[in-house]
């Protein structure tokens, strides 16, 4: 009797003193989060693993279609970062859970202006990030002001600026400047509306000599090789930081508004800890590391301000002030036929 008391003493101090089980409730001890290339401070991740004595495996991608064909793939994650049309996408083929905001108290310390977004009502699947517009970055050296405000994105086909802008490599963005640039909304089903903006791409692509990059553009701007560049507000941030000669211009003729967000995926088995990174973000001071540390618009409130105040990190720059009073701005919709229709004469247009 007594050597069988000693063995369950025994046992009750090895469990006491094995591995710390991790600090969630459903015992979870890794996560995976799947992500845009540097959207997170550098502590970032391994502050979150000691605090919840987990192990963060955090995979990026370059695009929302590389992610989403990596979900198709069958590629499991905890918590994704897509952008708001892909999040439309995603909710319609039901590959996201719902977020239980009971487990995500900071969702208070969001800005107002960043929820509540028609792609996703009343933010049931999906908690904003980052944020931003896209617009205009030039080198105010070379580039005519007047020309900016007269033209908007019509300035990307003026032949006074052959040879040094930047399109970027993407059948979503390029359209978008064409479509605006003609007046037309960048959601356009219209085929003749679609038909002109092809045109209007294809004759740029004669006369402009335009470069069509992704994320060389931002060293391209960086170093002045180029004075006109098609680009997102936060990557402005970082180029106008770097280069005094940088300034970022909104086409009044409305552009893209744009937001990504963090969601769980339904297949996701670590629920309870994706919410808890998920509200993580969303501290302060995580929020403000993850700010400095990307140049892209936090979408928390008290760091926002904090970075356009008087003192702030940002206060100086005009592309870190996201803006949302112009009724031509537009967030993208996710359209399969139409998308298919703009990859195919995106195609044609390099080929031209």
């Amino acid at each position: 009797m007594k050597k069988l008391l000693l063995l369950l003493i025994a046992g009750v101090l090895l469990t006491a003193c094995g591995t710390k089980k991790p600090n969630n409730k459903n015992s979870c001890s890794t996560l995976k989060v799947y992500s845009w290339g540097v959207y997170i401070g550098p502590n970032v991740k391994s502050d979150f693993e000691k605090k919840y004595n987990v192990r963060v495996i955090y995979d990026e991608f370059p695009s929302n279609e590389d992610m989403y064909t990596k979900l198709q793939g069958g590629e499991s994650y905890d918590v994704i970062y897509p952008s708001d049309y892909m999040i439309e996408r995603l909710i319609a083929e039901d590959y996201l859970q719902k977020i239980d905001k009971s487990l995500i108290p900071n969702f208070d310390r969001l800005l107002e202006s960043v929820r509540d977004w028609d792609y996703d009502p009343g933010n049931q699947y999906s908690v904003p990030y980052f944020w931003g517009n896209v617009g205009l970055l030039y080198n105010t050296e070379n580039v005519d002001e007047d020309d900016l405000e007269k033209q908007g994105y019509g300035i990307m086909a003026n032949p006074k600026y052959s040879g040094r802008i930047i399109v970027y490599d993407s059948e979503r963005d390029a359209f978008m400047m064409a479509l605006k640039a003609l007046g037309y909304s960048m959601n356009s089903s219209d085929e003749k509306e679609i038909e002109a903006a092809y045109q209007w791409l294809l004759k740029q692509k004669d006369t402009m000599r335009p470069l069509y990059q992704d994320d060389q553009s931002i060293d391209g701007m960086v170093a002045g090789s180029r004075d006109l560049a098609l680009m997102y507000s936060g990557d402005a941030v970082y180029v106008m930081g770097e280069n005094e000669d940088m300034a970022f211009y909104i086409p009044e003729s409305g552009t893209n508004l744009w937001l990504d967000a963090m969601v769980i995926p339904k297949d996701s088995n670590c629920r309870d800890l994706a919410h808890k990174w998920i509200n993580f973000q969303l501290e302060p001071d995580i929020a403000r590391q993850n700010t400095l540390e990307v140049c892209y618009t936090t979408t928390v409130a008290e760091i926002y301000d904090e970075m356009i105040g008087e003192d702030g990190e940002f206060a100086d720059i005009s592309a870190y002030q996201v803006r949302t009073d112009n009724p031509r701005d537009e967030i993208f919709h996710y359209n399969a036929e139409i998308k298919k229709i703009l990859a195919d004469l995106w195609t044609r247009v390099h080929a031209h």
